[in-house]
């Protein structure tokens, strides 16, 4: 049995009786949501799980993977940026420090667990050269996130996000200060669903599978559509800690590949466990993963951007570093 963390997807509703989001067409870049029904995805800290110097090293991945945001002139604070959070979240202490009231409650729907928590109004939000008045943010614990709060979707609609594993580095900002498309073997056409992007045309197994690219998630998950269309076979059993705290048991399973646009990356850890992330989704009936950051950190560079529904690729150098694998009929490079 191993301990670990990954990915628990949450959901918000107010109140109880709220009525269900309408769909919104795949080629609509949709405004952010209203508040009844806001889906998170998150990796948590689990420092009474995991030895201290994993804690440590998770500690430090987590700074790095956070960007500075001022809030009514104050800070920085250190937020972390995840492509899986349908809203931007501040943490308790955060709340605190700056004297904020509470101005409603919701239901926070973890991985395995659901828990209420306070709503904080949020005027003059400031990163990236840019300021947001009348964001409403669920409160966390900072335990449980790693950071002073997380930037969500709803905070990067018409941004980039840029995630350098060769220099340990995430950045957000307009696509041409963040360099533009050069430098990328890869340019994949995602939809949009509830703010997210996610990639229709994977491949897990010979198994048509769609694709959350989340950097919020440690590891990767899948939904039990695709465990059973796999034929998923439990290598070991993981116990993860969702974002309220609740330890969630899940099974492991190492796909042979999985494959976007003619890239190929192989021995894919996937764990699977009951969530409902991908039902918020609209993934729930059919076979869905959310790829995290340690399956990310085989290429070089990663660019998610809102504004042109696309996610970028940046291949290392050598095809076979790493399992990342790229297929013989991938040109060299493709027409951006």
């Amino acid at each position: 049995m191993t301990l670990s963390n990954i990915g628990a997807a949450i959901l918000l509703a107010i109140p109880a009786a709220a009525q269900p989001l309408a769909p919104v067409p795949d080629d609509q870049a949709p405004p952010p949501p209203p508040i009844e029904e806001i889906m998170l995805a998150e990796t948590s800290m689990a420092e009474d799980s995991v030895p201290d110097e994993l804690v440590e090293a998770q500690r430090d991945v987590y700074r790095r993977m956070t960007v500075p945001v001022t809030i009514g002139g104050e800070g920085p604070f250190r937020f972390m940026i995840d492509t899986g959070a349908q809203a931007t979240v501040i943490t308790r202490g955060l709340t605190e420090k700056l004297g904020m009231e509470p101005s409603g409650s919701a239901i926070v729907v973890g991985m395995g667990s659901r828990k209420p928590v306070p709503l904080f109004e949020v005027d003059g939000f400031s990163f990236a050269s840019r300021e947001m008045n009348n964001l409403t943010m669920p409160m966390l614990e900072a335990r449980n996130i790693g950071a002073d709060g997380i930037l969500g979707v709803d905070s990067l609609q018409d941004l980039r996000v840029l995630i350098d594993f060769r220099n340990d580095t995430i950045a957000v900002n307009d696509a041409d200060n963040l360099g533009g498309n050069r430098g990328y073997e890869i340019v994949v056409r995602a939809r949009y669903r509830l703010g997210r992007l996610i990639i229709a045309q994977a491949d897990i197994d010979g198994v048509r599978t769609s694709v959350v690219i989340d950097t919020g998630a440690q590891s990767s998950f899948g939904n039990r559509k695709l465990e059973r269309r796999l034929r998923a076979r439990r290598t070991e059993q993981v116990i993860s800690t969702d974002v309220n705290g609740v330890q969630v048991s899940g099974n492991r399973h190492i796909a042979r590949s999985l494959t976007i646009q003619g890239l190929q990356l192989n021995n894919l850890g996937i764990t699977f466990a009951d969530s409902p992330a991908f039902e918020a989704l609209g993934l729930g009936k059919r076979p869905a993963l959310i790829l995290g950051m340690r399956d990310l950190g085989l290429f070089d560079r990663v660019a998610i951007d809102f504004s042109s529904r696309r996610i970028l690729f940046d291949v290392p150098k050598g095809t076979g570093t790493y399992g990342l694998v790229r297929q013989k009929y991938l040109p060299s490079r493709l027409d951006l």
